[in-house]
């Protein structure tokens, strides 16, 4: 443990329970690295455990079990960012069920169109994000329609079984739209 004299940053080392256990102080109160320390930890380095009550699992059914969870995980992350949904807090059963139910469906379709687009879900999303609904004023109507699909965009709809969007969207007049 530090002696007397130390800084309040080295005392928080010491009492942190990440870095405390790799520092060490010499008689004279010097802080040192505890070399043994690291090198008996090191050994679990790039290791991990993982436990389960189901004794019917494989170490291979347990490791790929938890790196579906990284997934899903991740697949939650990244799901948030695009809806910019903010933190959401349910304190009743059937909303938490049914919270939890709507993201593994969410996952299972993201999986369907990896799986059908073969490719992966960013590269499919950044590929249908090119479609666009462009509104503009023309001959006294406003007019929307769907960008130009083209290519690549075109056969990921394809590979997916989702039909091409529209052209034309809706022609309305400019004026009553104003009013």
């Amino acid at each position: 443990m530090p002696g007397k004299g130390h800084s309040k940053r080295t005392c928080e080392l010491f009492a942190s329970e990440r870095f405390g256990r790799y520092m060490r102080s010499t008689k004279r109160g010097a802080v040192r690295i505890d070399r043994r320390a690291v090198r008996r930890d090191a050994r679990f380095d790039g290791k991990w455990v993982v436990t389960s009550n189901d004794d019917s699992l494989t170490v291979e059914d347990l490791a790929l079990g938890y790196k579906q969870l990284m997934r899903v995980e991740e697949c939650w992350r990244t799901m948030k960012l695009g809806l910019r949904m903010r933190p959401v807090y349910h304190w009743l059963p059937h909303r938490i069920e049914a919270h939890v139910k709507l993201c593994v469906l969410a996952l299972l379709l993201e999986r369907i169109a990896e799986i059908r687009g073969d490719d992966t879900w960013r590269n499919l999303v950044a590929q249908l994000d090119t479609i666009k609904v462009v509104e503009y004023l023309r001959a006294g109507a406003r007019i929307r329609q769907t960008s130009e699909v083209r290519g690549k965009v075109s056969e990921i709809l394809r590979k997916l079984g989702v039909p091409n969007p529209p052209k034309l969207h809706r022609v309305e007049d400019a004026e009553h739209q104003a009013a």
